[in-house]
């Protein structure tokens, strides 16, 4: 019964989430890590974002039912009710918040709050089914974590806060792209205007080897502000050059299925990659420069 409940909560976004939450407090702490707020942020982000997981299962009970990777899914199956999970959300969501609230601060608590809100209301009720941009929109909602654990420890939301925001929204694009050309029957079936779907795989392939680029260029700004070292510079960039490798090659594969999945699970090796050497790749003193 409760790995039922578990997979309500999708673990594979809290794993995601968790990692990149994790970056984001390691880039901000520069060495010095409080453990107790690390395991604190690390919670209640993990809480906030399973909230917004199962209510966007409760959301998408018959988009899951037309998909084969979904299709036995607990509310698909009615093994548990919606109002169960609405009512398990509510418990998970509520803690969440509170974590934040009381015990990190209130820029991380509000950027909880932003990635939330878009994802559950703009993306998840809205964007998914009615338009071509909602892989736009549903970035910001995973582009939050990494600046709830950079703001955790900044308390304040400076420049590489805005660097890591934009950059990991950029990410999203290529990597949710990947997922849509290789379970693109799945899309498809389900009615889902993703890119890939509504427009075309070619189309998909030009746009993501654009965010990939533009993903580069930005998160190259926290070398050039000041906030990362050498080893950061050298580290990304040959990560980030073999992604624009794997997208040229994508021009010329003979299966979009396969080239998808190496595609799909590369950004995740990379974004996980980046995320942990931001615990070694800081410079201390960061540079002071505050947006707000």
């Amino acid at each position: 019964m409760l790995k039922k409940y578990l997979f309500l909560t999708k673990p594979g976004i809290l794993f995601g989430n968790f990692v990149t939450t994790l970056g984001g407090f390691f880039l901000a702490a520069q060495g010095s890590v409080d453990f107790l707020l690390l395991l604190i942020t690390l919670l209640g982000t993990t809480l906030v974002v399973a909230s917004g997981c199962v209510v966007n299962n409760v959301i998408d009970q018959d988009i899951d039912q037309k998909m084969q990777r979904t299709m036995n899914r607990a509310l698909v199956k009615k093994t548990i009710s919606p109002t169960v999970a609405l009512m398990f959300s509510a418990v998970l969501g509520l803690l969440g918040f509170a974590l934040l609230w009381f015990f990190v601060n209130a820029y991380a608590f509000g950027f909880a709050v932003l990635g939330f809100v878009v994802y559950v209301i703009f993306y998840s009720l809205w964007s998914k089914r009615t338009t071509i941009h909602q892989t736009v929109i549903g970035s910001i909602s995973g582009a939050s974590p990494p600046v709830i654990g950079y703001t955790a420890v900044s308390n304040e939301f400076d420049v590489a806060a805005l660097l890591i925001f934009l950059a990991y929204a950029l990410w999203q694009m290529p990597h949710s792209w990947g997922i849509a050309v290789y379970r693109f029957d799945d899309y498809k079936n389900a009615g889902i205007p993703i890119l890939p779907v509504a427009r075309s795989i070619y189309r998909t392939k030009v746009e993501s080897l654009i965010y990939v680029i533009l993903f580069a260029l930005v998160l190259n700004g926290l070398y050039c502000f000041g906030y990362t070292n050498i080893f950061f510079l050298i580290i990304f960039n040959v990560m980030c050059a073999y992604w624009v490798y794997l997208s040229l090659i994508g021009f010329k594969a003979e299966n979009d299925q396969v080239w998808a999945k190496r595609y799909f699970l590369y950004s995740v090796i990379l974004i996980t990659a980046l995320s942990f050497s931001f615990s070694f790749t800081y410079i201390s003193p960061a540079p002071h420069l505050p947006l707000f």
